[in-house]
């Protein structure tokens, strides 16, 4: 049920159609509270649906809120929530699950077919100023943690799923990461904390390998061009060599990568990724792009590769990412370039599309305040 109007919300409406409505401000119920939502980032999730109208099957027939990276301050708690009370400052999960499903009761929901996700087609998102959750995918931050690192927990759990609880990353052994975008830094950024030997980054922007560097990567490498008439598989395979030969990377042994991540959903990269892993290796895919691409799979037979794929965050996945930020292992501050009010939010996402603003800083993620909240 829902009552009241004073809940202004940033809404899609269709392809480059997006508008500020004024939406009912939901009623909580049983153990469910309504956040006062602060700070919300960009995803490039958010920007596919307002160029393209859907990912994959997901398809937008409906206007929707857009948003799913938030954090807030806790307005109203349903009768049955106990451990949150008014005034907690929380990161929100934006996805709540059955819970009675068979994906459920094994501890990996988020692969729930009922999943209600938020700016998922047909659920409205975050972007407004209140959002109601279940009251346990409501995580109260340390004092230590901004509002602004609470928005950050969303792509550091998608970070932490792929690299620890998927990849299985332990201290001392080593990964690469195909694509520095703000997914493939925050793997890196958790690489760091577990204690990875070797963390090598991977682009094909120069500027962004750099920053990598400063960051989290022990390593870059940028691979060469293709020559003409090369196809995709041959280039993938000529780049790994490349990059064998360059870093002193081996199959086997200490100088063989543990882990390869690809962050970017590039055909190349998914190539590339595979020849370089070491036998007995782990590939976790979290990057999305063309769903239909061509792999070695003898390749993956010969190695005995454990090939994942990686799909928002699930059990554990939250609390670490918390656990790692409040500990100091974890910076996300340097990530946040770009910070927009409410009321600039399609100025904020004009920028992130473009991929720089219009004074022509690079964007990694911009962070939008609240309703009526400053930056």
């Amino acid at each position: 049920m829902c009552q009241n109007h004073d809940n202004p919300s940033f809404v899609l409406r269709g392809i480059d159609d997006v508008a500020y409505e004024e939406r009912p401000i939901p009623e909580v119920t049983g153990d469910e509270v309504l956040v006062n939502v602060k700070k919300t980032g960009i995803c490039g999730s958010d920007v596919h649906y307002l160029v393209e109208g859907r990912i994959g099957d997901f398809v937008v027939k409906a206007p929707m809120v857009l948003g799913h990276e938030s954090s807030g301050i806790v307005y109203k708690v349903g009768p049955k929530v106990k451990h949150l009370k008014v005034g907690d400052r929380v990161a929100m999960e934006p996805g709540a699950t059955c819970r009675a499903c068979d994906a459920c009761k094994s501890g990996k929901y988020e692969l729930c077919p009922d999943i209600v996700f938020a700016a998922t087609p047909p659920y409205d998102g975050t972007l407004a100023r209140y959002y109601r959750l279940p009251a346990d995918l409501a995580y109260p931050l340390p004092d230590n943690v901004t509002l602004e690192d609470g928005a950050m927990m969303e792509p550091l759990s998608v970070g932490v799923h792929s690299v620890s609880n998927l990849g299985g990353l332990r201290a001392n052994q080593s990964i690469a990461v195909f694509g520095c975008g703000p997914v493939g830094l925050l793997c890196m950024a958790v690489a760091k904390a577990i204690g990875a030997s070797r963390i090598i980054a991977v682009d094909i922007v120069p500027s962004r390998l750099e920053f990598a560097k400063s960051y989290a990567a022990t390593e870059t490498y940028l691979p060469a061009k293709p020559v003409e008439g090369e196809t995709r598989p041959e280039y993938s395979r000529r780049n790994a060599e490349a990059m064998k030969k360059e870093l002193g990377i081996s199959d086997r042994g200490a100088q063989g990568i543990d882990l390869v991540i690809d962050a970017s959903g590039a055909e190349v990269s998914i190539q590339t990724g595979i020849y370089i892993a070491k036998t007995g290796g782990t590939f976790v895919q979290v990057g999305m792009g063309n769903p239909n691409v061509t792999i070695d799979i003898g390749t993956v037979m010969t190695k005995e590769l454990v090939y994942k794929g990686s799909f928002r965050y699930g059990a554990g996945d939250y609390p670490l990412a918390i656990s790692l930020v409040a500990s100091g292992k974890v910076d996300l501050k340097p990530l946040v370039t770009h910070r927009f009010k409410f009321d600039d939010a399609i100025v904020a996402f004009k920028a992130t599309k473009a991929g720089k603003s219009e004074d022509g800083k690079g964007v990694i993620k911009a962070i939008i305040s609240g309703p009526g909240e400053d930056i």
